[in-house]
C-alpha cells in the first residue's frame, strides 16, 4: 500500500478513484505521562512520553486508513492529511488520517 501526501504517484497512473477514507485513533494519556510531562514543563526539554504516544497514535491512524482502503479495493492512498486534536480536559488525543483511496497501475 502506497500512501502519500501528494495528489499523484510519480511513474504510476491512477485508474480508479474509490473515495475519501479516514482512520481515527483516540488515545487517553494516563497520570504517569501527565506527571512526567509536568516535570518536563518545569525543567525544560522534550516530553518523551507524549512524543511516543503521538507517534504511536499517528501510525495507528494511518494503518487504519490503509486497511479501510484495502477493504474497498484500493491499492494506494493519495492526498493524505493527518490532523491532531486534544479532547476533554487535555488528557485525550485524537489523531485522524484522511486521503483518497485509489487504484494505481
Amino acid at each position: 500500500m502506497i500512501s502519500t501526501t501528494t495528489p499523484s504517484i510519480e511513474g504510476r497512473k491512477i485508474v480508479e478513484y474509490k473515495g475519501i477514507i479516514f482512520g481515527e485513533v483516540i488515545s487517553g494519556v494516563n497520570f504517569i505521562k501527565d506527571f512526567a510531562a509536568g516535570l518536563t514543563n518545569i525543567f525544560g526539554g522534550r516530553s518523551g512520553s507524549y512524543e511516543g504516544e503521538l507517534i504511536e497514535s499517528r501510525e495507528k491512524a494511518i494503518a487504519e486508513m490503509e486497511s479501510r482502503a484495502r477493504q474497498i479495493g484500493a491499492n494506494a492512498v493519495v492526498g493524505v492529511d493527518v490532523d491532531y486534536e486534544v479532547l476533554g480536559q487535555g488528557n485525550m488525543l485524537m489523531v485522524t488520517a484522511s486521503g483518497t483511496a485509489v487504484v494505481i497501475e
